[in-house]
């Protein structure tokens, strides 16, 4: 399903949704870390924060109930450049897609996260929309 992402500047970005399909506001910052995505979606530090990752292939592992955090995901939205099809751990107990999609938070995949983050690093952290509701990129600017 077609999803935008739009930063308050006013770049936005064109991707596909994966998880829950809704939409969501939150302060965009990015991880640079090639593993621990499921310690990421569970730190407390990303409450209520859109977490970009720059690691090309995210979801490779699936998500288990060991490698927690805390007691659910903290973000408010996901984003990938790619995210895996299949996972492959025998410690998995379900799938990236099927967990976001569990606990009513959007993943965004297949945009340009390097130019995402790159601009984020120049510009500074800041408030972005990610929706598959509103296909409007104004209408999600001005939100």
């Amino acid at each position: 399903m077609k999803a935008l992402l739009a930063l308050e500047d006013g770049r936005v970005f064109s991707g596909y949704a994966f998880g829950a399909s809704w939409e969501v506001s939150g302060e965009v910052v990015f991880n640079t870390s090639m593993t621990g995505y499921q310690e990421i979606l569970t730190d407390p530090s990303y409450r209520g924060q859109i977490v970009v990752m720059t690691y090309p292939l995210i979801g490779n592992y699936g998500i288990n109930s060991v490698d927690v955090e805390s007691t659910g995901p903290q973000v408010a939205g996901f984003i990938v450049r790619e995210k895996s099809p299949m996972e492959s751990n025998w410690r998995s107990e379900e799938s990236l897609e099927n967990y976001l999609k569990r606990h009513g938070i959007m993943g965004l995949a297949r945009i340009d996260t390097r130019a995402l983050t790159k601009h984020i690093r120049e510009k500074g952290a800041m408030r972005a929309v990610m929706s598959t509701t509103d296909l409007d990129p104004a209408s999600l600017v001005e939100k």
